[in-house]
């Protein structure tokens, strides 16, 4: 026990303060995130809309995340990182507080577009940041650190949603998701401001590259499309899954969505630590978490007996703790080739099309075909994922050795 305390505490040193503080940050406005996971029930439940407008709703959602992320990288390469992430912050806490007296069907589409594009400026400009305050050996842990604390936000949220829903009302969560994020935006304005910061990693590339004619890079763009796809089910299907076929409360689902940041709190940093001593690279963790996520999906069509959903949360938590620290390392590593901002940006759009697709699709598909039709496209999904990792491997090794 001593010795896994002592390799458990060694994982977190030599990370930057910058990193710490914005780890902070983050975990703050994260814990306010309580909208997100509850919107498809919100939106059935409380506004008594279909699955299938729910489905156009989250494309919106998408859409707004894709123009945030391609804004907030062309930003961040022109104004800088700092500027875009506190303008982020301090308007996301206005449109989050303003979206709950939103009532049309046209309305909330237009409403979310927003409000996800203001947030999603913030993806490009944090990556820049956090690649700005580490070293280069610590990148890869310091981007696990930042998802600590997104995760670990992500573990409180939901449950003290599920509860504010039981106790109180959705309009709670509006609430508290945008005073969260004002008081993220504080701080960052407080401990980050550029007068203060210490920047490690300051060098540029004087010939850039566009991220645009990386032909590697687009093939490790449609694999991220493909594991979000399925990734973000956990998020907006699989919670109506729980709760329409064993009839799980709001709050039960939230403590299940919250068990999964906290497996995410024990384990992610040691064991991105330790995969990242191995010799194999960072393509072949990300498809590790591919085969361990596509994998989660597949138990739940083998029973139902209620522990498969604990089991599925299990295989998706730990696929997730090795696909996103290590693409995210990739997508850094790849960054130095050409303008950070344009590079980061893209890696966040993978992200947002997956929103526009997976959302709706997953929607669709269950009202169409059922549950465990969808749950099988969604492991097949991510088969296909695997081999376009496979390929890309396979691609970089040989370019490397010729």
């Amino acid at each position: 026990m001593r010795k896994l305390y002592s390799g458990y505490i060694s994982s977190f040193q030599g990370l930057s303060k910058e990193v710490w503080w914005l780890a902070l940050i983050t975990l703050i406005n994260r814990a306010g995130t309580m909208v997100i996971p509850f919107l498809s029930l919100y939106l059935t439940q409380k506004l008594n809309f279909t699955l299938g407008d729910v489905g156009w709703i989250m494309t919106f959602f998408g859409l707004g995340s894709v123009v945030g992320s391609w804004i907030g990288g062309k930003l961040t390469d022109k104004i800088g990182y700092y500027k875009i992430m506190t303008f982020s912050l301090l308007c996301s806490a206005v449109c989050f507080i303003a979206l709950q007296f939103l009532q049309t069907f046209w309305s909330i589409c237009i409403g979310i577009f927003i409000v996800i594009l203001v947030a999603d400026m913030f993806r490009p400009a944090v990556f820049v940041a956090l690649s700005a305050y580490s070293k280069p050996e610590n990148k890869t842990r310091s981007v696990t650190l930042i998802r600590l604390a997104i995760n670990l936000g992500f573990s409180a949220g939901p449950a003290i949603g599920g509860l504010i829903i039981t106790n109180m009302s959705y309009g709670g969560l509006f609430w508290v998701d945008g005073i969260t994020c004002f008081f993220a935006g504080i701080l960052l304005l407080n401990v980050l401001n550029p007068k203060k910061a210490k920047v490690l990693d300051d060098s540029k590339n004087e010939a850039p590259e566009s991220a645009y004619k990386d032909v590697p890079y687009w093939i490790f763009f449609v694999a991220m499309i493909l594991f979000g796809f399925i990734f973000l089910q956990y998020f907006s299907t699989v919670p109506l899954f729980y709760k329409e076929l064993f009839y799980l409360t709001e709050s039960d689902i939230g403590l299940l969505l919250g068990f999964n940041g906290f497996l995410i709190f024990l384990f992610e940093m040691p064991l991105v630590q330790y995969f990242e001593k191995k010799s194999w690279g960072s393509i072949t963790n990300v498809i590790i978490g591919c085969v361990l996520t596509l994998l989660s999906f597949l138990v739940l069509n083998i029973s139902s007996w209620i522990g498969v959903l604990v089991i599925g949360m299990i295989l998706m938590s730990f696929g997730e703790m090795l696909v996103f620290p290590f693409s995210n390392a990739f997508a850094l590593n790849r960054a130095k080739r050409g303008n950070q901002g344009e590079y980061l940006a893209l890696y966040s759009i993978a992200f947002s099309f997956s929103h526009i697709l997976g959302h709706n699709s997953g929607f669709h598909l269950i009202d169409s075909f059922g549950y465990e039709f969808t749950w099988g496209i969604m492991t097949f999904l991510g088969v296909i994922a695997c081999v376009l990792l496979y390929y890309l491997k396979h691609r970089i090794t040989k370019n490397i050795n010729e």
